[in-house]
């Protein structure tokens, strides 16, 4: 699937997602669920690994705090376009717990959403679509925003009030 990070299309992804029953390579860039970064975080981190999680959207990010500094990907799954509590963990994650890494939307990801995920904090998106140019024209949609985000953009009201 195609993967645009920072609006722009990225060759092969360098990260494998593992499951629960299955081993843990000894190198590489490894994404796991929530219940396995918790029960095999020795293993995990020891390794030197490059680590990653995937939440659901039952998972609670405030669950991760103590592995914030050490992930260097968060990926957020949208099982169905419909479902919208991968926006709250974003922001959530972005906003008050003060995450820095790379931030990935996963799953039914439409072009529709793109801006509004980017908005929220995320700046990668696994695409469900081969739609690149759809969603590079749904990124560059609008130039000014009427509210700040998760990424700091500077709000209508703010540019116009900056020069008095």
């Amino acid at each position: 699937m195609p993967l645009i990070k920072n609006g722009e299309r990225v060759g092969e992804d360098a990260w494998s997602f593992i499951e629960d029953d299955a081993p843990l390579p000894e190198t590489g860039r490894v994404t796991v669920t929530l219940a396995r970064l918790q029960s095999d975080r020795e293993t995990l981190f020891k390794r030197n690994m490059h680590v990653g999680v995937r939440l659901q959207p039952a998972d609670n990010p405030r669950d991760l705090i103590d592995y914030l500094d050490r992930l260097e990907l968060v990926e957020i799954s949208f099982p169905k376009y419909v479902d919208g509590r991968g926006y709250s963990q974003a922001q959530l994650l972005r906003r008050r717990l003060g995450y820095e890494g790379e931030l990935r939307a996963i799953g039914d990801v439409l072009r529709d959403q793109a801006l509004l995920m980017v908005r929220s904090g995320f700046d990668a998106l696994m695409l469900t679509n081969t739609d690149q140019k759809g969603f590079e024209a749904a990124l560059a949609e609008y130039q000014n925003v009427y509210q700040s985000d998760a990424r700091g953009a500077v709000s209508v009201f703010e540019q116009r009030h900056e020069s008095t």
